[in-house]
């Protein structure tokens, strides 16, 4: 396939590790493509439409709620365009109530408890790896089908075998961490072919075909806040009642409220007036710590404040990427990382204690959150992540 597109349309060269063979569907196939208006998967519907028979788009309608209607409606509009333009078909589904109680509910539950969750990493292990993956299997039963979808990641197939989950050949944009936790029996069965290329090439792509949504910008955030209409702040205080508490120095000494521990992150900026006239209190302030017992958020002055940084990270529920047993593998060859496209974090040790593990870093990282994801990698291979419990 990937051949042909460089024949036609001097696509550069598949990019993957020489150990690695990206798997290609059979001339008959169904390839379906999750579509979602952006440059990315209309680009990836490009490829496979202009090289596959059986090609089909399916667009999701995770989250219809009154502030967000009418963008759901002009991204419809603009999958739409694209299948047009492609000559393909496309099928709107629904899977608001799997997003609502699989990864709304959990996220709004995280905060209540002050925590800081990861919606997208939930988005992509239960509905669009999860309910969508069972959506196709039931839909398409009896018919050899792949998932095709716009990630900057790889799914490949290593020389064992084995499906592997790999970062994306363009760093600046690679969603491998937001991958971290889907269900690695679906891998043979997904296909990340933005994953091989760079935004700047994938860009240009789409105007080379003159695909509708060439200049559409990236979207930035999360599905269900309409920037337009309020902050994330004002989203959640919508859904969650206010716990008020006191925002206080380490000395203990109170320098205003909070509306609930779910209102700051760690690493924060607290947006507090300090007296700027007292050289003790001068500065900007930043969030250090939350007290659970007290609900109380503890600042410290400076961003670089030492008590911004730990090293040890204890870990609960990891979840690998297949057959891999991450205490097995040299400590010295892994990384970590608790953000998506962050430098990756050297290790010291890592324990495993009754399935609950503890990472050492070899250097304290700044603002490293309860409820955060921690996924491991080895070099390229994504190994799969947990949530963090705790920090020291």
């Amino acid at each position: 396939m990937f051949r042909a597109l460089r024949r036609l349309h001097t696509l550069p060269r598949l990019r993957s590790p020489d150990v690695y063979t990206q798997l290609t569907p059979d001339p008959n196939d169904l390839i379906i493509v999750a579509m979602s208006s952006g440059v990315d998967s209309s680009v990836a519907a490009a490829m496979y439409s202009r090289q596959f028979v059986n090609v089909e788009g399916i667009f999701m309608a995770n989250w219809n709620q009154l502030d967000s209607e009418r963008c759901l409606e002009e991204d419809w509009k603009d999958v739409q365009k694209v299948s047009d333009k492609l000559d393909i078909s496309v099928t709107q589904v629904s899977f608001e109530k799997d997003y609502w109680l699989d990864v709304f509910e959990p996220m709004i539950d995280g905060y209540e408890r002050g925590i800081t969750p990861n919606p997208d990493i939930n988005c992509n292990r239960y509905v669009k790896f999860g309910r969508l993956i069972d959506y196709v299997s039931k839909r398409y039963s009896g018919k050899r089908w792949w998932l095709v979808t716009g990630h900057y990641s790889r799914i490949m197939q290593h020389e064992n075998g084995e499906m592997h989950l790999l970062r994306s050949y363009y760093k600046k944009k690679d969603q491998s961490y937001y991958l971290s936790q889907i269900n690695p029996t679906v891998m043979n069965r997904v296909l990340f072919p933005i994953g091989h290329y760079t935004k700047p090439e994938v860009r240009q792509m789409a105007r080379d075909w003159d695909l509708p949504v060439a200049e559409k910008p990236d979207s930035i955030g999360l599905c269900f806040v309409n920037p337009s209409q309020h902050n994330f702040h004002d989203f959640l205080k919508s859904f969650i009642n206010e716990t008020p508490g006191n925002i206080v120095t380490e000395d203990g000494k109170v320098w205003g409220k909070h509306d609930g521990l779910w209102s700051f992150t760690i690493g924060q900026k607290c947006g507090i007036s300090m007296p700027q006239g007292d050289p003790k209190y001068k500065g900007t302030w930043f969030v250090s710590d939350k007290n659970f017992e007290t609900n109380e958020i503890v600042i410290v002055k400076g961003g670089d404040n030492a008590k911004l940084y730990k090293s040890v990270i204890y870990v609960n529920e990891f979840l690998p990427l297949g057959r891999v047993d991450i205490t097995q593998i040299p400590v010295q060859e892994l990384t970590v990382q608790y953000r998506s496209l962050q430098d990756p974090n050297a290790l010291d040790s890592i324990q495993n204690k009754d399935g609950k593990f503890i990472f050492k870093l070899k250097e304290k990282r700044r603002a490293i959150a309860r409820g955060q994801y921690l996924a491991v990698y080895h070099g390229e291979r994504c190994l799969g992540s947990g949530v963090i419990e705790f920090v020291e």
